[in-house]
């Protein structure tokens, strides 16, 4: 009879061991889960403010300027534009296809480019040749970068990079200013029509478009 409540103890002991065995894994499961949501939350947080800092960064280009209250109707009559060269507003309907163009382009097809988020990189036409072939370069097929030469007698700097509704003046193509400004607003999503072509509209140059008949033979779309 001792011998039966020894070894009834003894399995009680067991029982009552592996009880608390389990209760301390569950406990260690539950402390490991909490440690694992924490960690998660935390390298979340910190990419969420790593990205955070990165567009901070990236934006934060010296001499920038930008524009609100942008118009964006599409034209037939020439428009007088607040800023030269243009970063947005009104302009025709066809826009100018991306490119590096030896001659300047028609302005108001190049500020539709800018609305479908083109970068256009406008410069002196006196800009020296080594420059002027280092901004062509910046265009590659499929990039929304367009590259001219600007003619208007108050050009404000050698070179200026606009967006919709941003722009920065350049004395040189060597800039690193150039470069973050590209990385920070071609393709940007802050434009009234971000994703929109920048090829299979307009290929002439502004003569070349006089030639043909001047705005009015774009009249009929494309």
């Amino acid at each position: 009879m001792a011998k039966n409540s020894a070894a009834a103890q003894r399995r009680r002991q067991k029982a009552e061991e592996r009880r608390l065995q389990r209760i301390r894994e569950e406990r260690r499961r539950k402390i490991l889960t909490i440690s694992g949501v924490a960690g998660v939350a935390v390298v979340v947080l910190g990419l969420v403010g790593f990205g955070v800092y990165t567009e901070i960064d990236r934006r934060n280009i010296e001499g920038l300027r930008t524009f609100d209250d942008l118009t964006n109707e599409h034209v037939t009559e020439t428009v007088d534009y607040e800023q030269t060269p243009p970063v947005g507003g009104d302009h025709h309907a066809i826009w100018q296809n991306c490119g590096a163009y030896d001659a300047p382009v028609p302005t108001m097809n190049a500020v539709h480019s800018l609305e479908h988020g083109a970068v256009w990189i406008t410069y002196d036409p006196e800009l020296p040749a080594d420059q002027v072939e280092a901004l062509n370069s910046l265009y590659s097929d499929g990039s929304y970068v367009l590259v001219s030469p600007f003619d208007e007698a108050d050009m404000p700097a050698p070179i200026v990079a606009s967006g919709w509704g941003t722009q920065v003046e350049l004395d040189s193509a060597d800039d690193d200013r150039l470069s973050k400004f590209l990385r920070a607003y071609e393709r940007s999503s802050d434009v009234p029509e971000p994703g929109a072509a920048c090829s299979g509209g307009l290929d002439m140059t502004a003569a070349e478009l006089e030639e043909a008949g001047g705005i009015e033979a774009l009249a009929g779309g494309m």
